[in-house]
């Protein structure tokens, strides 16, 4: 099929599940929408040590700000300081960060945006015990998701990236 006939069907096809979905109905899958809904895994992290250090800000800010008891007027600046640096404390431990596998591509979330890679921009895809590693080709620079900074669950998605590379032919290195 054309991409741009491909486009209007998938279209075409989010507006009626859009409408099904109001009646009540179950979704109905376009040819190509269907088989990408079914390959895609997400594996999904928590962020937590920037939080904390957000939080320890806030702390530090809320303690400096009540033993400086010289300018009164400056009250409300601080404590708006400190309630806007747990609030975004909490906004970026509950908007947890994740990697979606499908068939023939990988994305993630990276500075408030979905950012997406190709197969055929992958160079190699780096396992080992405690991170995985994704470099681009002829870049520097990588994706790395953590289990330590952001609790992956690194041996279910190694298992997976190995089945994404096979099928993709993508070298992988577990070390």
């Amino acid at each position: 099929m054309a991409r741009s006939w491909e486009r209007m069907v998938q279209r075409n096809t989010k507006q009626i599940n859009k409408q099904r979905k109001k009646q009540g109905k179950e979704s109905i899958y376009a040819s190509t929408s269907s088989a990408a809904a079914k390959s895609s895994d997400i594996f999904k992290g928590r962020n937590i040590v920037f939080p904390v250090v957000l939080l320890l800000l806030g702390i530090m800010f809320w303690v400096v700000g009540s033993i400086d008891q010289t300018r009164g007027s400056g009250m409300l600046t601080n404590w708006l300081g400190v309630v806007l640096y747990f609030l975004l404390a909490a906004l970026l431990f509950f908007r947890r960060p994740y990697l979606k596998v499908e068939r023939a591509r990988l994305s993630t979330i990276k500075f408030n945006r979905e950012r997406w890679l190709p197969a055929a921009d992958i160079e190699r895809i780096i396992v080992t015990r405690s991170a995985v590693s994704i470099k681009y080709k002829g870049k520097r620079t990588q994706w790395v998701f953590s289990k330590l900074l952001n609790r992956y669950d690194i041996q279910a998605m190694g298992e997976r990236l190995e089945q994404f590379a096979k099928q993709n032919h993508v070298e992988i290195v577990n070390e």
